[in-house]
Order: structure tokens, then C-alpha cells, then sequence
């Protein structure tokens, strides 16, 4: 019996990634987030899923914090499981997206706690921060007045949930 109430609990926080509002969303924590329920369900753009994504971002995705740099997690809609989101304004978390834009192998590259990121502050409202050297992208977005703390607390989660891989030219 404990090994089919494990499995349930798996299955509910793996598959709680995103929601599209109308379903129950994992609760690990033992009580409801009031400050998460306050929130609107946050649409987000995704690209459609790969298999590197479906190989890699599971493991990444559970490991999640439901509180980022003092804000709750929120409900997110998207046509992927590999999105989340903390606060309003919104610092989203989506797995498996495409290569960034103007990177260019170990010239634009930032580390973090052993991460590497590439940066994107063309946006004047939103600092985007993608991972380079994991087997999937990973891509961090942040209002552009929010500093990179929050990007720095989920470096241990990014390290220890995807493998390093050298970043790749033209990936």
C-alpha cells in the first residue's frame, strides 16, 4: 500500500508543472497556498515539446521550489508540462525551449553556482536568462527590475537535475 500512495504522490507532482486552471495542482506542502489561489492562472507561450525535452525536464520540474525569492509559485496554462511561474510580477521557468538567439559558444556566456547562462536584456521590460550547457535549454524570464536572485536560487535545482554537457556551436 505505502508503494501505491508514493507512486500517486509522484505522478501528482510530476504532472504538476502546469495547469490550465481547472484541475488540482500538487499540493507537497500539507496545506494551501492562500497567496497562490490569489493569483490569476498565468498563460504562457511555450514551443512545442521535443523528446529531449520530455527525456529531460521531468527531473528538473519536480524539483521546483513552491516559493522563489520570497514570492509563491503560481498557476501557469501553456501547452507544456516544462512551465512555471512564481509572483506577480511573473519570473517564468520554461524547460526545453530553442537555442537563444545571438549566443555564441564561450563568448556570451555568464556562470552561476556552475551554470551557465546566456543573457538577454533586449527587451527593456524582461531580463531572459537560458541555460547553454545542459542537455535541454532552459529558460529563466524576469521582470528587467528584479535582479538575478532569483536565477541564482534555482542553479542547485539545474545542476543537480540536468547533467553538464558542453555548449554546442549551431545546437
Amino acid at each position: 500500500m505505502p508503494l501505491v500512495v508514493a507512486l500517486a504522490v509522484l505522478v501528482r507532482v510530476l504532472g504538476g508543472g502546469a495547469d490550465d486552471g481547472g484541475g488540482a495542482t500538487a499540493d507537497i506542502s500539507g496545506g494551501a497556498s492562500t497567496a497562490r489561489e490569489d493569483l490569476p492562472v498565468l498563460p504562457v507561450k511555450v514551443p512545442p515539446v521535443t523528446p529531449e525535452a520530455d527525456a529531460s525536464c521531468p527531473a528538473l520540474m519536480k524539483t521546483l521550489p513552491l516559493e522563489l525569492s520570497g514570492e509563491q509559485s503560481r498557476r501557469v496554462k501553456s501547452d507544456s508540462p516544462y512551465a512555471y511561474a512564481w509572483g506577480d510580477p511573473a519570473v517564468v521557468l520554461i524547460c526545453g525551449v530553442d537555442r537563444p538567439a545571438g549566443y555564441v559558444v564561450g563568448v556570451s556566456s555568464i556562470q552561476i553556482n556552475g551554470v551557465q547562462f546566456y543573457v538577454d536584456t533586449t527587451d527593456p521590460d524582461t531580463t531572459v536568462w537560458t541555460t547553454v550547457d545542459r542537455p535541454v535549454y532552459v529558460q529563466i524570464s524576469l521582470p528587467s527590475s528584479v535582479d538575478s536572485a532569483p536565477v541564482t536560487a534555482l542553479t542547485p535545482q539545474i545542476a543537480q537535475a540536468l547533467p553538464y554537457r558542453d555548449p554546442q556551436p549551431g545546437r
